[in-house]
């Protein structure tokens, strides 16, 4: 089963000195490890809050405007989609993720859609 482990922490210019570095080199590793394990799908960091557009369709009109839709001073800065045998497997995962170190893991579920490319 496929899980999103959306990681949600402070912007990264808020780290201490060096942090972000080590917290990457990391995260790079533990990848290999779950590639190992065959659970690695995929991950990726994401630039920051300030570069994002939010996009809303009201009423067939488009929205655009600067930022991330939620205001809080925790962000999402990053991911990891993993393959796990179940729930409790993927909070394993996710316990051992370098980031949960300095914010929040949410761990999701990730629903099959038929008719998808690569499904």
């Amino acid at each position: 089963m496929k899980f999103m482990l959306l990681i949600h922490h402070v912007e990264e210019s808020e780290f201490p000195e060096g942090l972000g570095p080590q917290l990457l080199a990391e995260s790079v590793e533990y990848c290999h490890e779950l590639n190992r394990n065959g659970q690695y799908i995929d991950a990726a960091p994401l630039h920051p809050s300030s570069e994002t557009i939010s996009v809303t369709l009201r009423d067939g009109k488009r929205l655009v405007t600067d930022g991330p839709f939620a205001e809080t001073r925790e962000q999402i800065g990053g991911f990891f989609m993993v393959d796990a045998k179940n729930i409790e497997e993927a909070v394993e995962i996710a316990s051992r993720l370098p980031p949960a170190r300095i914010g929040t893991v949410e761990v999701r579920p990730v629903r099959f859609v038929e008719g998808l490319p690569n499904s």
